[in-house]
């Protein structure tokens, strides 16, 4: 997980508008998706994969990890979304996402036609990766097996409002705590999500908030899935870029904190350090399961390209 790349912030982005294309390769999201699913009307579909196709290749996209998510497999448009985009751009392209993802074998069937654009263009076979989005009741039940589909598989999505609609929920504020509600309607959705993530070892990524100009309830729903430890969440408007950014990254002070750990615990194991299993870093006792638990905050400080502020000494004898 540590040296995996960034996605605190996951912006969306329709494919069927050249003008948004552009506009988003300047803005500082993590990842961009270009979406042929819900934000392209039937008819746009066809020119958004051109569009998509020549907003890859013209470049300009930074160090943003670039996706686009075609269309699920029960329409007639995902073969023909992933022959278009991978044959058009593929090497300009990092991952292509699959949404209302059922069962493994819908991801076993985008892994070989993947496959098989990547060798009739002359492309790295196996180099794009997959992001599944779990978006019904069928496809939490099967998160475990599909998080284990494929080694293309970078990260599991959580869709919540056709998730919602799959399990007739009440209407809510998509993402959000109710009121009527005594507790969190979503902690048992987004725990089965970020566990199928951890023990594949990739990336859990929140699904969006749909009231994109309050963003003081983006950060109170996105805080929620951060805690519980989801990588990043989607934002629908550039408004909800720097708050995602902030909330998925650790703080100074534990990035800090956490390097430090990795350090003393370095030292401490080591021949100078009296090859010891555990050790006191100021009043605080450090051992094997502290390093681990420094490796995730630092290793999520890094992608974020945080810089620490701190040094570790050693203890004079």
């Amino acid at each position: 997980m540590a040296e995996l790349r960034s996605r605190r912030s996951n912006l969306a982005v329709p494919g069927s508008n050249p003008r948004f294309l552009e506009k988003a390769k300047g803005l500082p999201a993590d990842q961009v998706f270009l979406d042929l699913e819900d934000a392209c009307a039937p008819l746009a579909k066809p020119g958004a994969r051109k569009n998509i196709v020549a907003a890859l290749n013209e470049g300009g996209w930074g160090e943003k990890i670039r996706t686009v998510r075609v269309n699920d497999w029960t329409t007639e448009w995902t073969f023909q979304d992933v022959i278009e985009v991978v044959g058009g751009a593929g090497a300009n392209l990092d991952c292509i996402m699959l949404p209302k993802v059922q069962d493994a074998g819908q991801v076993q069937a985008l892994d070989m036609l993947l496959t098989q654009v990547e060798k009739a263009h002359g492309l790295e076979v196996g180099k794009i990766g997959i992001e599944a989005q779990i978006e019904t009741a069928q496809g939490l039940i099967n998160v475990n097996q599909i998080a284990f589909a494929s080694p293309r598989i970078e990260t599991i999505i959580y869709g919540p409002a056709d998730f919602m609609a799959s399990i007739n929920m009440k209407s809510l504020v998509v993402g959000a705590l109710h009121p009527d509600y005594p507790g969190d309607p979503f902690h048992y959705i987004l725990m089965q999500i970020l566990m199928a993530a951890r023990a594949r070892g990739v990336q859990a990524i929140d699904g969006p908030f749909l009231q994109v100009r309050d963003v003081p309830a983006f950060e109170e729903v996105a805080k929620r899935s951060a805690m519980l430890g989801f990588d990043g969440k989607w934002v629908l408007h550039p408004g909800q870029i720097d708050a995602a950014n902030e909330i998925y990254a650790p703080s100074q002070e534990d990035y800090d904190h956490a390097e430090l750990i990795l350090d003393a615990y370095e030292w401490a194991t080591s021949e100078a350090g009296g090859k010891k299993g555990s050790a006191m870093l100021g009043d605080e006792m450090i051992d094997e399961a502290s390093r681990k638990m420094a490796l995730v905050i630092a290793g999520k400080g890094r992608a974020a390209g945080m810089a620490r502020t701190s040094s570790f000494t050693p203890p004079e004898e």
